[in-house]
């Protein structure tokens, strides 16, 4: 493929200028990877297919967690980088990420108390944990977790662990790249790309267009962080032998409205050795998951089937006293993890520690690529993977992503409590929920969206369910939204509070912004680029 399509590329990239790093993907690990290189004075293009999180990313579990079960696979490095990285993040952005306590009632017939309360001590001291309180025993007979449990379950332990918007964290690295001097494209597939002469010469193609605009990049390295699509890169876009390859295991998960009051967690422990979580999830729902499948169709098509919903349901129903039934089910979603093939005979078994793989022929421009990891450890896998490509183009940079907040997070001491308080009762008009989802999506930031507002009215039209064209505007201003889409499902879940007529109306605001701005779409994109380069890195 390369040899039959260098020449093209050559002509299409040679007035070009050259970058340090062209990303491929803009999943978590993308744009990790690309707010770390920049920020330790790389030049970066980063390239996404569709939108920010539009696959695997925005359909986790949504935790930040060092993974209690991953303990009996005997996996204590990456659970131990994982623990410790819960409150690294926590610290980083509290408004999108908080603690959340999990209670696991105990079943004899699982797994013996002693070997839950062995793992329990080390889940609690294998991270250097100073925010979370540490794990302890529960009488379900008189704690308030175990009054919508099914008769039988006495016992439990309660531990910490971390909730995350996942989606949003990826927003919020991009973000954080793009203000650092770094080019997101969203909408932009990378078509092919060719080494030639030290560099890699790459065509990327609009994707979101019946023009199927083309644009050509130079870059000193290539970082296939295509997630699911990364033996796709690989093979097809590339043509790169590499020996690693990736497993994809789908994994689903449903919601279906409230069925318990509190906002702690439960994870149960499934007949077949697995675990299932049950979560508070927008206020009004509760999010039921996993499943573990192999997966072997595309990415893209991705969707639950009815055996996933059974057997979810039925996994909760040993638990709960009020059986979870298909019929309770409200929305779904599904994802593909793109992990490391370690040959494991269980979908379930194989491990969620990261492989970067270097391909740096003699003379030739590297290539990393990504294969497994977790949206927990993304942090130290971008500063791994950039320790690596600093190595391989000389560049210096320390690590530096541990102190520097996210876009929105620069709140005093992580006190999301104490900061929430401090913006409602400066913004007094607001209602309560609608001032507690602004304070949750965009931290500090909220304040960029608001602006010189002094009343509801001053937010530009009302789409109900607390949404104004303000939110809209800064969404597709400063979040990368394209669509009605990737506002109610990616940037937010409003996707599931609002009705029918809400959701088509937010999606027609984007779709006329789009054909009023489509022509020169691009263009404006480059032009914010080059505005705020003069930001820089840290160096």
């Amino acid at each position: 493929m390369a040899n039959a399509t260098s020449a093209g590329a050559g002509a299409e990239a040679a007035d070009h200028p050259i970058v340090d790093l062209l990303v491929v993907g803009g999943g978590v690990n993308g744009a990790g990877i690309a707010r770390d290189a920049v920020g330790r004075g790389m030049s970066v293009v980063l390239c996404e297919q569709g939108d920010l999180a539009g696959a695997t990313s925005s359909a986790s579990t949504k935790l930040i967690h060092g993974g209690l079960r991953y303990l009996e696979y005997y996996e204590f490095r990456l659970v131990r980088e994982a623990l410790q990285e819960r409150e690294v993040l926590l610290r980083a952005a509290p408004h999108i990420i908080w603690p959340l306590r999990f209670v696991l009632p105990h079943d004899s017939s699982m797994r013996p108390a002693w070997m839950v309360r062995i793992g329990l001590f080390l889940y609690d001291h294998l991270g250097k944990r100073k925010l979370l309180p540490a794990s302890h025993g529960v009488d379900l007979t008189t704690a308030p977790a175990g009054r919508p449990l099914a008769g039988g379950f006495t016992k439990a332990f309660e531990y910490s662990d971390c909730w995350v918007e996942d989606s949003r964290l990826v927003v919020l690295n991009a973000m954080d790249a793009r203000e650092r001097g770094a080019e997101i494209l969203t909408r932009t597939r990378c078509d092919r790309a060719v080494r030639r002469g030290g560099l890699w010469e790459a065509t990327l193609v609009d994707s979101d267009s019946d023009s199927g605009a083309v644009r050509a990049v130079r870059a000193r390295a290539l970082v296939n962080a295509a997630g699911p699509w990364v033996r796709d890169v690989i093979t097809r876009r590339t043509g790169v032998k590499v020996d690693k390859s990736v497993r994809l295991v789908k994994g689903s998960h449903i919601v279906v409205p409230k069925i318990y009051e509190g906002d702690h967690a439960y994870i149960f422990q499934n007949d077949d050795r697995r675990i299932v979580f049950a979560i508070p999830y927008e206020r009004d729902f509760t999010l039921i998951g996993t499943t573990d499948l192999d997966y072997s169709g595309d990415p893209a098509a991705v969707a639950i089937s009815p055996e996933e919903i059974t057997y979810i349901c039925r996994a909760v129903s040993r638990y709960f006293k009020a059986p979870v039934r298909e019929s309770d089910v409200v929305w779904t979603y599904s994802g593909v993890r793109p992990l490391f093939d370690d040959a494991s005979g269980n979908a379930s078994a194989v491990t969620r520690d990261y492989v970067l793989e270097m391909d740096e022929p003699a003379g030739e421009a590297p290539m990393l690529s990504i294969f497994g990891g977790k949206i927990t450890t993304f942090r130290r896998l971008a500063e791994e993977a950039v320790d690596k490509l600093g190595g391989a183009l000389g560049k210096s940079g320390g690590n530096w992503t541990a102190d520097f907040p996210l876009p929105g997070g620069n709140i005093p001491e992580a006190d999301f409590a104490r900061f929430l308080d401090q913006f409602k009762r400066g913004r007094p008009w607001l209602p309560d929920a609608t001032a507690l989802r602004l304070a949750r999506a965009y931290g500090t930031r909220v304040e960029g969206l608001l602006g010189g507002a002094q009343g509801l009215a001053d937010l530009g039209r009302d789409f109900g369910g607390g949404v104004y064209e303000a939110e809209l505007d800064y969404a597709a201003r400063e979040e990368f939204a394209l669509s009605g889409d990737d506002f109610l499902w990616r940037r937010s879940k409003l996707g599931l509070h609002l009705d029918a007529a809400a959701r088509q109306a937010i999606g027609g605001w984007f779709e006329d912004r789009r054909r009023d701005r489509s022509p020169d779409r691009r263009q404006a994109t480059s032009d914010v680029q080059a505005g705020r380069r003069s930001m820089g890195g840290l160096r």
